[in-house]
C-alpha cells in the first residue's frame, strides 16, 4: 500500500499546490492553504481535508464548509421513476405545477437534507412530473441535480482547464481566446521542449503559461511586454515548479527598436530613481521647519516638556530616516535585478535565432509582428491571434508585399459541442459564436540588396549573329 502511494505521490494534492475547483461548468483557481476559507459559488469552504487525496476527486460540502470525499454507492437512486407519460403535448408550463415554495426548499436545506432528498420532495410535489416522457423526466432530474447538488471536484490545473476557466468567467481578459484556438496556436508555432520562443500577449498570462507547460521547463521563453511590467496572473494559476521560471525572460516592447538599431544601453540608470530621491529630500525639508517651530516655544513653564518632546521627535526622525534608507536600498536592489533581467533577455535576442513567435493581443499586431519577425531564424513558424480579422488581413497583405514569409494562412477557428445520449445526440443549443482568427506563416531569408517586390531586371536581348551565305 505504501509503495502504491509513493508511485502516485505526484498525483496527490499537497499543501501549497495550485488547484482548480469545479462545480458543473464553473471553475475557480485557488491555492491549498490550511485553515483558510475560500468562497466558491457564494459558499465558504475549507480545503484542509483535500490534502493527500488524488486529483479529480469529488468532495461533498459538509456543515461548516469542510469537504468530505464523496462515496460512490451503487444503491437504488431515490429519484428513480417507474411511471412516465407518452408525450408532453398536454403539459402546460404555467408555474403552478410545483407545490413547494422557495421558503420550503430553504427550510429543508437548513434542516440538513441532502440533495437527493430535496429532489425527491420536488418530484413528489410536482403535479406534472409523472405525465412527462422518460427523456423529459431525466432532463428535469439532471437540471435539479445541477442546482442542488453540493459537491466540488478538485482538478490539477492544465492549459485546457485554465483556458476554459477564463473563457467562462472573464473572456474579455483573454481577448475571447478559446481553448481549441489556443491548441491550434501551439501546434502552428511548433512549440516544443528545448526551443527559444518569443511571446507577446495581453491575455493575463494564459498564452505564456500554455507555452511554458508545452516546453516542460526546457528551453527559453522571452516575454515581450507593454507598459511597466509583465502580467502573469494566468501563469500563477498553473503552479509551475521553480525550474520552470528559470527559463522565463522578459523584455519591454518599447526597447525593441533600440535593440535592433544597436543603441540599447542595458547599464543605464533608471531616470525615475533620481526623481524619487529628490521627492524624499523635499519631504524631509518640509518636516524640518515644523520641528524647529515647535522647539522655539517661548513659554518657560513647558521647557521640560518641550525638551522631552524634542528628544522623542529626534528619535522618530532617526527611525524615519532608517525606513527611508531601507526603502531606497530595496528600490536599488529591485532596479539592479531589473537591469540584470533586461541584459539577459537582450543577450538572447541579439543572436536573432529564435525558433518561434506567438502574438495574442488586443493591440494592432502589424507593427509588433514586423518588429519581432527580425529576431527569428529563417524557416521558423510564427502565429498571430486576433479577435478581429481586419487587423490580420492587413498583416497578411503587408507580408505578401514585402516578402520574408511563406505559407501564409488566415484561418477562422470554429468549435461545435455535441450532447451524446441514447436517442438524443444533437449539437448543444448554446455554443460559442466564434473563437477568433489566426494568421500563421514561416519565415524565409530575404535578399536585402534589392527591395522586396521589385520586378527582376530585364536582361538585354542577345544580338543576332549575321550569317553569311557561303558559295560553293
Amino acid at each position: 500500500m505504501a509503495h502504491s502511494e509513493d508511485n502516485d505521490y505526484e498525483y496527490r494534492i499537497k499543501e501549497g499546490d495550485h488547484v482548480v475547483l469545479k462545480r458543473g461548468d464553473v471553475y475557480k483557481a485557488v491555492q491549498i492553504q490550511r485553515k483558510k476559507k475560500v468562497i466558491f459559488e457564494k459558499q465558504w469552504i475549507l480545503l484542509d481535508n483535500v490534502v493527500g487525496h488524488l486529483y479529480s476527486t469529488t468532495f461533498e460540502v459538509a456543515s461548516g464548509g469542510s469537504l468530505q470525499p464523496k462515496e460512490d454507492k451503487e444503491t437504488e437512486s431515490s429519484t428513480d421513476v417507474k411511471v412516465a407519460g407518452t408525450d408532453n403535448r398536454n403539459i402546460v408550463d404555467d408555474g403552478k405545477s410545483q407545490k413547494l415554495t422557495r421558503d420550503d426548499i430553504e427550510t429543508m436545506k437548513e434542516q440538513g437534507l441532502t440533495d437527493k432528498e430535496i429532489i425527491k420532495q420536488l418530484i413528489d410535489n410536482s403535479a406534472t412530473f409523472s405525465n412527462k416522457t422518460g427523456y423529459a423526466q431525466d432532463k428535469y432530474i439532471k437540471k435539479k441535480k445541477k442546482k442542488y447538488e453540493n459537491t466540488v471536484t478538485v482538478l490539477k490545473p492544465t492549459c485546457r482547464i485554465i483556458a476554459m476557466m477564463y473563457h467562462g468567467r472573464e473572456p474579455g481578459k483573454i481577448c475571447h481566446l478559446r481553448y481549441d484556438t489556443l491548441a491550434q496556436m501551439l501546434t502552428l508555432a511548433n512549440v516544443h521542449a528545448g526551443s527559444k520562443v518569443l511571446v507577446f500577449e495581453t491575455c493575463a498570462g494564459l498564452v505564456l503559461g500554455a507555452i511554458m507547460e508545452r516546453m516542460g521547463g526546457y528551453g527559453s521563453v522571452i516575454q515581450m511586454y507593454p507598459g511597466d511590467g509583465p502580467v502573469r496572473a494566468g501563469v500563477e494559476c498553473f503552479g509551475f515548479p521553480t525550474h520552470f521560471h528559470d527559463m522565463l525572460h522578459e523584455f519591454p516592447i518599447c526597447h525593441v527598436n533600440a535593440l535592433l538599431a544597436g543603441t540599447l544601453d542595458t547599464g543605464a540608470k533608471d531616470p525615475t530613481a533620481a526623481e524619487k530621491q529628490l521627492r524624499v529630500a523635499a519631504v524631509e525639508e518640509q518636516n524640518q521647519p515644523e520641528a524647529e517651530q515647535q522647539e522655539g516655544s517661548p513659554e518657560e513653564e513647558n521647557m521640560v516638556t518641550n525638551t522631552s518632546d524634542d528628544g522623542g521627535r529626534a528619535q522618530e526622525k532617526l527611525e524615519k530616516e532608517k525606513r527611508q534608507e531601507a526603502k531606497a536600498q530595496e528600490r536599488k536592489v529591485k532596479l539592479e535585478e531589473k537591469r540584470r533581467k533586461l541584459a539577459a533577455a537582450a543577450t538572447l535576442l541579439e543572436g536573432r535565432n529564435a525558433d518561434g513567435l506567438v502574438i495574442a493581443s488586443h493591440f494592432h499586431p502589424y507593427s509588433v509582428l514586423l518588429g519581432l519577425l527580425k529576431f527569428l531564424s529563417p524557416s521558423r513558424p510564427f502565429v498571430v491571434f486576433s479577435q478581429y480579422k481586419e487587423t490580420l488581413i492587413e498583416c497578411y497583405t503587408k507580408l505578401k508585399e514585402q516578402g520574408g514569409a511563406i505559407n501564409l494562412m488566415l484561418t477562422d477557428t470554429w468549435l461545435r459541442q455535441y450532447q451524446v445520449l441514447p436517442d438524443r445526440t444533437h449539437p448543444l443549443l448554446l455554443m460559442s459564436g466564434g473563437g477568433g482568427y489566426v494568421l500563421s506563416g514561416t519565415t524565409v531569408a530575404t535578399d536585402h540588396s534589392k527591395p522586396a517586390g521589385s520586378p527582376p531586371a530585364e536582361e538585354p536581348a542577345p544580338k543576332r549573329q549575321k550569317v553569311k551565305d557561303s558559295e560553293g
